[in-house]
């Protein structure tokens, strides 16, 4: 008798095993296939924003007089070294540019030629010419050309490849014109994907182990106690539970069919667990509910970040200004937010704003006022009309009744005259001579944003000359308070404005911030704290 239970219970495992087996092989290529292309998918995402960053370096009008500076002038090493410095950064193997022979595309030039410092390949010459490696990048090439793409992919991972299998991003570099000037390439290896995968496959191999083992121990114990030792399977959970806290899916009172003091004593234990693990449930839900909202809004979080101008420079083909802009919510999301952006090639739009409120609804409120604004601007206008346009946009469906101040300036960036209008916010601070004080320019404010349909708002002008600076700033930051009640005010910060008046915009922004917290010291940041510099350097570019 005993030898036929073992048997059984031997049959049991046995047959669950293969089925765990079957089910983990199947998922298992499945798995590996979604991984396998989802992993070239990244490395193919990563390859073209290398690419795009890498094309942003270059001016692609000056395409022939880098084809034809000999890889030696001033301005080609300068475009070769931060291509070297992007290449090294972003993990590519080759970040190179080329002028294909148009004829049948069967020749390649290189006129720059960057290489992974890590990488035991020899990069190309300035000017080298050589084979296109098949039709397949002849093709690709030819499309680029021809327009007939934008972007192109080359896979080569089968037969024999002289820098082993790797990824080509391909990116047509374009002129003002229109036309294709070059065309600029990223290589990355797959070696580091062919160790994920491989990981990936030792992993699965594990846990597979893993679940055979647990499925072999558990089904052996279930029987076992279901079978032979019914006071033993009792007496094992009440001591599980009292570890544990945890209920499991199969009662003692459906293992246990005994209508005697044992099975009285099994629907005992079981409606004490069910007491203590609606408890437990109770306060693991509530745990995971404040969880749930950290990790929410630490993703908005990062959105608000995303969703304001974050690199600086921001438009490197612009030697015509400097410009740096930071925000510090005093929650973790906040209603402040700053943004400047092109309007044209001569005119760059800047913007300073403060939504009433704080947390997730100001933040909310923040990201659809920021997106309401800058399209009103790009569709073209003065700052008066961009904000009463806004204004009117707001107000149609504003049924929370939130408002945001914002002051709006356009610079012509190649005369400096700075054209602006303010909605309810603060003062700007303007710097009239260069190395000059810092002075507060009290311009008229007009009615905030949001708070009532029909106004109008009027706008002035500035003009800055060469070597001035423009600060913008919210409320958080005069409005700092220390421990006692003191706010940092105005006066102490024009006076951190004014210690070093002749440094970057960046630097300067870091003096405000440093004299906002040597003033509040350990004081809980109350506002957000958001500022904005921009110093005119005019057509010439450098101070």
């Amino acid at each position: 008798m005993k030898r036929l239970r073992e048997h059984a219970a031997v049959k049991s495992i046995t047959g669950i095993v293969l089925l765990l087996l079957v089910f983990s092989a199947i998922v298992s290529v499945i798995g590996y296939r979604s991984f396998t292309d989802a992993l070239l998918d990244q490395y193919a995402d990563g390859a073209f924003l290398t690419a795009r960053t890498a094309a942003q370096l270059l001016d692609a009008d000056r395409v022939e007089a880098y084809a034809a500076s000999g890889g030696t002038t001033e301005e080609y090493r300068e475009v070769w070294t931060q291509m070297d410095r992007l290449c090294n950064s972003s993990g590519s193997t080759f970040i190179y540019l080329i002028q294909p022979d148009r004829t049948d595309y069967a020749h390649i030039t290189f006129l720059f030629s960057t290489i992974n410092h890590e990488s035991s390949y020899t990069v190309y010459d300035f000017g080298y010419v050589r084979e296109t490696t098949n039709d397949d990048y002849r093709g690709k090439y030819r499309a680029l050309y021809e327009l007939t793409s934008e972007q192109e992919l080359v896979i080569r991972d089968k037969g024999y490849i002289e820098t082993d299998p790797h990824i080509t991003a391909m990116i047509s570099v374009k002129g003002a014109d229109g036309q294709v000037k070059a065309i600029l390439c990223v290589q990355r290896q797959m070696d580091v994907m062919a160790r994920v995968r491989q990981n990936y496959i030792k992993k699965i191999i594990m846990v597979l182990i893993v679940l055979v083992l647990l499925v072999i121990a558990g089904q052996s114990t279930f029987l076992h106690r279901t079978l032979l030792q019914p006071l033993r399977q009792i007496s094992e959970e009440a001591t599980r539970f009292s570890t544990e806290n945890v209920t499991t899916g199969k009662k003692l009172r459906e293992t246990i069919r005994n209508r005697d003091e044992i099975g009285a004593l099994a629907a005992s234990i079981d409606t004490m667990e069910e007491q203590i693990q609606d408890y437990v449930e109770n306060l693991t839900r509530i745990t995971a509910e404040k969880e749930r909202i950290g990790t929410e809004l630490s993703l908005a979080t990062r959105i608000q970040a995303a969703m304001m101008p974050h690199i600086f420079p921001p438009f490197p083909g612009h030697s015509e200004f400097d410009l740096f802009a930071s925000m510090d919510p005093a929650k973790e999301v906040g209603g402040d937010f700053y943004d400047f952006f092109l309007i044209d090639e001569d005119h760059m739009g800047m913007v300073m704003a403060d939504v009433s409120g704080k947390g997730v609804p100001a933040a909310l409120f923040m990201m659809a006022s920021k997106i309401i604004l800058q399209s009103c601007a790009m569709l073209g206008g003065s700052p008066a009309e961009i904000l009463t346009k806004t204004n009117e946009a707001i107000c149609s469906n504003n049924q929370e009744e939130m408002f945001v101040t914002v002051w709006l300036g356009i610079l012509e960036i190649s005369t400096g005259k700075l054209t602006a209008a303010n909605a309810g916010h603060e003062y700007p601070v303007l710097q009239r001579t260069p190395c000059g004080p810092f002075e507060l320019m009290k311009d008229k404010h007009g009615f905030v944003i949001g708070g009532m349909q029909g106004m109008k708002y009027q706008e002035y002008e500035l003009q800055m000359t060469p070597g001035t600076k423009l600060f913008l700033y919210t409320d958080g930051v005069p409005e700092a308070t220390d421990a006692d009640g003191n706010m940092f005010g105005t006066e102490r910060m024009l006076a951190a404005l004014n210690e070093e008046p002749d440094v970057s915009p960046q630097e300067l922004l870091k003096t405000v911030r440093r004299a906002v917290d040597g003033f509040v010291k350990d004081a809980e940041q109350f506002d957000d704290l958001t500022m904005l510099c921009v110093e005119y350097r005019g057509t010439g570019g450098n101070m």
